[in-house]
Parts: C-alpha cells; sequence; structure tokens
C-alpha cells in the first residue's frame, strides 16, 4: 500500500467546518506536513469520498481549491498529483489570474454600484435584495457561490451599463472559482454576506458614493483574502 493510499483510509481528525472546507483542510494538512509528498498521486475520488463520508461532487469542490492554490494538478487520464507543498503563487482561476481580476474588478464594479444606485428600478432592487436574502439562508457552499455569481451580475444590469454587464458575465466563471475557494480556503461567506448587504443598502439609498463606497469595501476584502493566502 502506498503512502497515499495508507493516509486515503485513516480517519481524518474531526472539525466543525462544512464537509468541502473539511475535506479541503485535510488535503491541505497532509500535502503540507509531507504525508502526501510532492510527485504523489492523491487517491481515487471514491476513496476520499469514503474517508470523509462525503458525495463525489464535495470531493471534486476541495479538490479545485487545491488545483488554485497550485497544490497539486490534475492529469488528464492520470489523475491529481502533488505538485508543490505550500502555497506560493497566484491563484490558478481558469482563464485568468486573481490578479488580473483584482486590478480590473475595482474599475467595472465599483461604478457598476453607484450607477445601480440612482439608475434601478424597483425591480431591479427587489432582485438584489432576494439574492443577499438566500445567500444568508443558504448552507449549501456551491449554491452560495452561484448566488454570489448572480449577485455581482445584477448589480452591473442594475447599473444600466451593458459594457459593464458583458465584462462581468465574461468573467464570472473565474469570479465563480475565485470565490469557491475563498470561501473554503478563508471562510469568507459570512462576511461576504455583511459587505453584501452594505452594497444593497447603498443602492438602496440612490447615493452613487455610498454604494460605491461599499462595493469598493467589500472588493478590498477580497484582495486582502486573496493576498493572505499565500503568506
Amino acid at each position: 500500500m502506498s503512502l497515499s493510499d495508507s493516509w486515503a483510509v485513516s480517519q481524518p481528525t474531526a472539525t466543525r467546518m462544512s464537509a468541502a472546507e473539511a475535506v479541503f483542510a485535510d488535503l491541505r494538512d497532509a500535502i503540507v506536513s509531507g504525508q502526501l509528498e510532492i510527485g504523489d498521486k492523491l487517491p481515487a475520488e471514491s476513496a476520499l469520498a469514503a474517508r470523509h463520508g462525503v458525495s463525489r461532487s464535495v470531493i471534486r469542490e476541495a479538490l479545485r481549491s487545491c488545483t488554485a492554490l497550485g497544490l497539486t494538478e490534475t492529469k488528464t487520464g492520470r489523475g491529481t498529483f502533488v505538485v508543490r507543498d505550500r502555497v506560493t503563487g497566484d491563484l490558478d482561476i481558469g482563464n485568468y489570474e486573481a490578479r488580473e481580476l483584482m486590478e480590473a474588478r475595482p474599475h467595472v464594479e465599483i461604478p457598476s454600484a453607484g450607477w445601480a444606485a440612482e439608475r434601478r428600478t424597483d425591480e431591479d432592487l427587489q432582485i438584489l435584495t432576494d439574492l443577499t436574502d438566500r445567500m444568508r439562508r443558504e448552507d449549501n457552499h456551491q449554491a452560495w457561490v452561484a448566488l454570489d455569481g448572480q449577485f455581482h451580475t445584477a448589480i452591473a444590469r442594475a447599473g444600466k451599463n451593458r459594457v459593464f454587464e458583458a465584462i462581468i458575465v465574461d468573467i464570472r466563471g473565474a469570479l465563480t472559482r475565485q470565490s469557491e475557494t475563498l470561501n473554503l480556503v478563508a471562510r469568507r461567506r459570512e462576511m461576504s454576506n455583511i459587505e453584501h448587504d452594505a452594497i444593497v443598502a447603498g443602492i438602496r439609498s440612490g447615493n452613487y458614493q455610498e454604494a460605491a463606497d461599499a462595493m469598493a469595501a467589500h472588493l478590498d476584502a477580497v484582495r486582502g483574502a486573496v493576498q493572505s493566502l499565500g503568506s
């Protein structure tokens, strides 16, 4: 039995986390501690699912975050391998790097929030309110991440600038991957809910600056979470 296989059949340490958070933390700890070494092939999804008593979709979610952090790499037809034992670089979130998103988002989302305050309809405001209400009640990690993407798209739509809306739609996949990873690694969901409520309050007020400032504060918090991953 290989080292990675023997690790997979041992019992993980119990902790109060969501299923995906627990799986991710277990994998990361095993990699950082050397239980899973650089070059090791991770056990099959079925073995990891049995180890944690979760579905394979939860395992895939945790594996995506390991890959986003640069700890693992999936090779088609061969499996997933450990390629680094420390988080040292930028997040790998698909077509864009986290750095690129952080540089671009303020130029789009801050004015979009401000314009949404000035231009939103009652229907736009209701959509945003409903989304934040649903996110506050949502316990399923993947469902919350999907709602997060809808929320940011709805703000751009409420701002009535089709160019900015198209940009958000184009980068939505990368935003979703980043949100998924941050909520597993940095446990950002509760604070994001609070920040989203502040953005909606700003949009509801009709005050451009209040809404723009709330979005700026949210993006600053996200930037801080991303930067903390490599520290």
